[in-house]
């Protein structure tokens, strides 16, 4: 039953579809059913229905800071670069060519601790232009994204100029380009990782010693064969005014604590997002491949319902993307204000947010980051921080992943199972239950949460160590039905043979006593009698070989 509910799902969303067509529903326009989805709680997930589940806030606000909060005497303008390291905030505060440093305290509030807006000894510009984003490394080297001066710096801590990353000199990239660096991350090696704009072909990648050293993870690019076909045939003109096939600028870039890159698409069609051309955000490695793991019937790509209440239509565009440590990833929608995370599988864990001026609602957030397991988002209209805390549900999902993590199987469950009293809605923990169930090898009491969520490839697992686990405990039970199974027919079988054999046999014949043999002719009549029935059988097996050659020959 559990491997068919893929298809009863598709089947049934089919013969609902059929239905409103058949009573007329599909002629209301489909933005107002989309609409319709736009009605829902500050926090959400989608179940395996695709519907909007209302669930306890995962996260809560603790604090907003503004200019006037921070204590800053020059108000931020156009802020567009968060960055954070242990306890230390940095904010790109862009239009005002100048970066500020916050430290969270003992209290666990945000104070401005310096701030960043020339350098020492550099031998261009001294003071920063427009720097968009920042990433320090941990033997304290600072680099910065300093785009105004289409350069790439890299400080020591206390700002003194070190070395510039400049445009590469390479075939790929026009000599007329300006370099415009826009985001930047760096490994443990001190290699810097590039989002430029106006350069589509990946990250641009730079070695510790300046050295440009090629692209890496190149968004796909949206591809049609209609285009094609159209441009085998079309004039220069034409094809001049056609739009480009060409791969999806990344609008941010996250380093996670395995060195893998999550990086987030800028913009692109929402029905190239739709078909799968596009992806929202990927996971790269060393190679620039995408390894971001996808297991969910819901897409990672934020709102499934792209309806255009409150004046925002389309799907989630990420302007921004951070990681945790329990590898649960939260992207940032700039269209609706909305932080979406995701777990290691590709599953919703939450979605919470929207556009507004109240607090835990946004403008345009433009920045996402993490302190521990706190997040913080930067707004660029409002030039404000918006600090989140784990609600005490987030706290109980947080905790049943990480003692899963650990090897913590029987106290996971025990987590999830607080997390079930709290919303017995909430999808993950029945799945999570089970996870925690099947590595403590209860599989039958495993395929029962499973089921209840639909977890196929889960509970495929649980069945399969099952069966494994019935057939080795009633071992000497099933050798003997598969015996049985095979002796009982054939012993049945050789009888009925036998006792045709016997009645059929000229063996078992004897003389007539009419005939009066003496014994010597009795014994000469059976001797008789087996020689002619061996000839028989010898004639018969003769035969059964001439027919099968010849079966052979056609």
């Amino acid at each position: 039953m559990m491997m068919k509910m893929s298809l009863f799902k598709n089947f049934n969303k089919a013969g609902i579809a059929a239905c409103a067509v058949a009573v007329g529903i599909m002629s209301v326009p489909m933005t107002a059913n989309a609409s319709a989805m736009e009605h829902r709680t500050y926090t959400y997930i989608y179940d395996y229905w695709e519907d909007v589940q209302d669930c306890p806030n995962v996260y809560e606000v603790s604090a907003v800071y503004t200019s006037s909060e921070l204590g800053l005497d020059t108000r931020m303008s156009s802020p567009s670069g968060l960055y954070a390291k242990d306890n230390m905030v940095y904010i790109c505060d862009t239009g005002n060519n100048r970066i500020v440093v916050l430290e969270k305290d003992e209290t666990g509030r945000l104070v401005v601790k310096d701030i960043y807006d020339s350098v020492k000894n550099a031998p261009g510009a001294a003071s920063l232009s427009g720097p968009t984003d920042i990433a320090v490394s941990d033997e304290g080297n600072i680099f910065i994204a300093d785009k105004g001066n289409n350069r790439i710096l890299k400080l020591d801590s206390r700002l003194n100029y070190i070395m510039q990353f400049d445009l590469p000199n390479d075939s790929a990239i026009p000599a007329d380009t300006t370099f415009l660096p826009n985001k930047i991350v760096i490994d443990t090696a001190e290699r810097v990782y590039c989002i430029a704009d106006g350069i589509n072909k990946g990250l641009l990648k730079y070695e510790p010693d300046g050295t440009f050293s090629g692209f890496v993870g190149a968004n796909k690019a949206s591809y049609d064969w209609l285009d094609y076909l159209w441009k085998r045939f079309a004039t220069q003109e034409q094809l001049d005014r056609m739009q480009q096939d060409v791969p999806t600028e990344y609008s941010n870039i996250y380093m996670d604590y395995e060195g893998f890159i999550y990086a987030s698409a800028g913009s692109f069609e929402p029905e190239d997002l739709d078909a799968g051309k596009v992806d929202a955000v990927r996971r790269l490695n060393l190679l620039g491949n995408d390894i971001l793991v996808r297991n969910s019937e819901i897409p990672v790509f934020g709102d499934l319902y792209w309806g255009s209440a409150g004046g925002y239509s389309g799907p989630s565009y990420f302007s921004d993307v951070t990681a945790f440590e329990n590898d649960i990833f939260v992207c940032l929608d700039r269209n609706r204000g909305r932080l979406f995370g995701y777990d290691d599988q590709g599953r919703m864990v939450f979605a919470f947010g929207g556009n507004g001026n109240m607090d835990g609602y946004f403008r345009r957030p433009v920045g996402i980051e993490h302190i521990g397991y706190d997040l913080i988002v930067l707004d660029t209209t409002d030039c404000s921080l918006t600090y989140f805390v784990l609600s005490e549900f987030g706290q109980a999902i947080y905790d049943a992943i990480d003692q899963f993590d650990a090897g913590k199987y029987e106290e996971s469950g025990e987590s999830w199972q607080k997390v079930l009293d709290i919303d017995g809605n909430y999808d993950l923990a029945y799945i999570g239950i089970g996870r925690s169930l099947l590595r403590q090898e209860k599989y039958k009491e495993a395929m029962e949460y499973f089921e209840i969520k639909y977890d196929d490839d889960n509970w495929s697992k649980a069945f399969k160590e099952y069966r494994k686990e019935w057939v080795q405990s009633h071992l000497f039970l099933t050798v003997l039905v598969i015996l049985l199974l095979f002796l009982i027919p054939l012993s049945i079988e050789k009888y009925r043979d036998m006792r045709v054999e016997i009645a059929t046999s000229d063996v078992f014949r004897f003389p007539d006593p009419e005939d009066n043999m003496t014994r010597e002719e009795i014994r000469e009549y059976h001797k008789k009698q087996r020689q002619e029935y061996k000839e028989r059988e010898k004639a018969k097996k003769e035969a059964k070989r001439l027919a099968k050659l010849g079966s052979n020959r056609y």
